[in-house]
């Protein structure tokens, strides 16, 4: 995926990066806090008391600065995964339990469901989460698909992006939440070979488990990831312009 050459032009001309860093903490916070929808490059600037196109001259739209916290967000998830693993998990089970927790904070918030939600319809976001989600996928099942190549893995992964996306938008009104993450696990786990027998069993395990609460920690533990890189990313650039 190729971003518009504005993304780094501020880079070549020499322009400090202060302002960008900045831009990208309060866009983080208010995007997790209010919802992408409901936030505006507008209102980035009033509270950063920056006009629109200072803004706008280094993320030409609010997609592109959605991008960097989906990246952040890709790298939370890469640390749950191995995190998991370390303590004993296997990475299936966190692979469960990741898109668990995702379908549950998204019923305990719609301004967290508008966040997700976003993420799967912009064609920048969702480019970067199909290509993590690949490599991702071709880990944990890898063992289950021993033959499959490079446009398989990836034409798979553009369909499970799509049940994702469908979970995500499902509201408990219409489905229970415990009935959407076992058809949802049932059919990608089934899209990825996983036999039958082990399917109930990882599913049976995630499904008796507190996933909602699961969901709340998560979220709240991504908020204070997001905070925590982008102060220290703004603490970083003090420290080197100090240096100088």
């Amino acid at each position: 995926m190729l971003f518009p050459k504005s993304l780094t032009k501020e880079k070549e001309m020499g322009r400090k990066p202060n302002t960008r860093l900045q831009i990208i903490q309060l866009g983080a916070r208010l995007f997790i806090e209010e919802g992408y929808t409901e936030t505006t490059v507008g209102k980035i600037g009033r509270m950063l008391g920056l006009s629109t196109g200072n803004i706008t001259f280094y993320f030409p739209t609010k997609d592109h600065l959605l991008a960097v916290l989906v990246d952040e967000l890709i790298d939370f998830q890469n640390l749950l995964m191995e995190h998991a693993t370390e303590e004993g998990q296997s990475s299936l089970l966190a692979y469960c339990l990741e898109l668990t927790s995702i379908a549950a904070a998204c019923e305990e918030s719609e301004v967290v469901r508008d966040f997700y939600a976003s993420t799967y319809s912009i064609p920048y976001t969702l480019d970067l989460i199909r290509s993590a989600d690949t490599e991702k996928t071709r880990a944990v099942f890898g063992e289950f698909c021993p033959e499959k190549d490079d446009e398989w893995w990836r034409a798979t992964e553009n369909i499970v992006s799509g049940i994702e996306y469908a979970t995500i938008m499902t509201r408990e009104e219409d489905i229970p939440l415990p009935l959407q993450i076992e058809r949802t696990l049932s059919t990608i786990l089934t899209i990825y070979g996983v036999p039958e027998e082990i399917r109930k069993k990882k599913i049976e395990k995630v499904l008796a488990m507190d996933y909602r609460g699961l969901g709340r920690r998560i979220l709240s533990e991504f908020r204070e990831y997001i905070e925590r890189v982008n102060e220290e990313n703004l603490k970083n650039f003090a420290r080197k312009r100090k240096n100088r």
